[in-house]
């Protein structure tokens, strides 16, 4: 039979890469994603969400389109090698919205803080350097992936993880907001598992041509709120 003992030092490695994850991946960690919808309160000025069902829809959509075709996409480019400045202008040319660019470099800049004091390395490094000298802006999902790149993450379990904790400091915010119960977010969250393992299934069968092929409907209303009249967000 063949030897499926895993060796004490790799085991170490992966414990020590998955405590990190947890860490990256906490609520607790302060990037500042509890101040930003990305759109889900314009639909809740419209009344288009006001329940869990209504969020649950909007929340699947939000991760079959804009988190697979715009920060899931990042994340493999440059897990697959891509060349960083240029991968962070594409970035920025294709978030139309000016309020989530912001979201997405305001808690990108916050992460690259973190991740320099507490899991610091030479990829880390180069980007804060990059983002310091004006040549390029800092966005939150190619944060992540330096930093979980150089711990060694698989691309999947990365991917996975990064998903998650989007939908969940999104659906905590929807619990403040709609409102809606704890219990409900715990039912969306469950019902969110397909649509994320949905997402790190299709990610390896995109390309180029279809970064940020997003909705526009999305779009829109994540334009629309940077002049909607009484907000809790700032996205």
């Amino acid at each position: 039979m063949p030897n499926t003992r895993t060796s004490p030092a790799s085991a170490e490695a992966g414990r020590g890469y998955r405590l990190a994850l947890q860490q990256l991946t906490d609520s607790a960690l302060p990037t500042g994603a509890f101040a930003h919808s990305l759109g889900f309160e314009t639909y809740i000025h419209r009344g288009l969400v006001h329940d869990e069902a209504t969020f649950g829809t909007w929340l699947h959509a939000f991760v079959a389109q804009q988190l697979t075709y715009s920060d899931a996409l990042a994340m493999r480019f440059l897990y697959d090698g891509a060349e960083l400045a240029g991968l962070d202008a594409h970035l920025s040319a294709q978030l139309l919205p000016r309020q989530l660019r912001e979201a997405s470099t305001k808690m990108g800049g916050r992460l690259i803080e973190i991740g320099t004091e507490v899991f610091p390395s030479a990829e880390l490094e180069a980007y804060r350097t990059l983002v310091s000298g004006g040549r390029a802006a800092g966005h939150q999902p190619l944060a992540f992936a330096v930093v979980a790149h150089s711990l060694e993450v698989p691309f999947e379990e990365a991917l996975a993880a990064y998903l998650f904790a989007t939908v969940t400091s999104l659906t905590q915010n929807a619990v403040r907001a709609i409102p809606l119960g704890q219990n409900a977010g715990q039912r969306v969250l469950r019902g969110a598992h397909d649509a994320v393992a949905a997402a790190v299934g299709q990610v390896r069968h995109l390309g180029w041509d279809d970064f940020g092929a997003v909705s526009p409907g999305l779009e829109i209303s994540q334009m629309r709120h940077e002049r909607q009249r009484a907000r809790m967000f700032m996205s």
